[in-house]
């Protein structure tokens, strides 16, 4: 992976490090500012990932990966699905839908306007 993210040998070590960071946040589902200090600054990495959110780089990491694993046979495109374990939602029986009550005081199509001071 370390060739797909930068061509220059003194960048790797700081990629590799970012790369981990956000790996390792998404696997154990921590907010940013609990990332550990080995990855480094938690906003160095959360601003990495989304610049490379934004600019495609993960996509291109995906699919080169991707096509690399897939060219030497060890991707596994099947995936089997057993239908006893997909269930649908309860809502998605077929039940008859009724609309929800009028909102009273208030005439179909109206907006509601909000004034005063927000109330936490």
């Amino acid at each position: 992976m370390q060739q797909y993210v930068v061509q220059h040998e003194d960048l790797c070590p700081r990629h590799r490090r970012t790369i981990n960071g956000v790996l390792y946040r998404a696997c154990a589902g921590l907010p940013w500012r609990d990332l550990s200090e080995r990855f480094g600054p938690w906003i160095t990495v959360y601003k990495r990932h989304r610049r490379w959110s934004a600019d495609g780089t993960w996509q291109l990491l995906l699919s080169a990966i991707q096509a690399e694993q897939d060219a030497e046979n060890l991707v596994d495109w099947d995936i089997p699905v057993d239908s006893t374990t997909v269930r649908a939602h309860q809502h998605a029986a077929g039940a008859p839908h009724r609309p929800p009550p009028a909102v009273p005081g208030r005439q179909k199509g109206t907006a509601v306007r909000q004034t005063g001071a927000i109330r936490c």
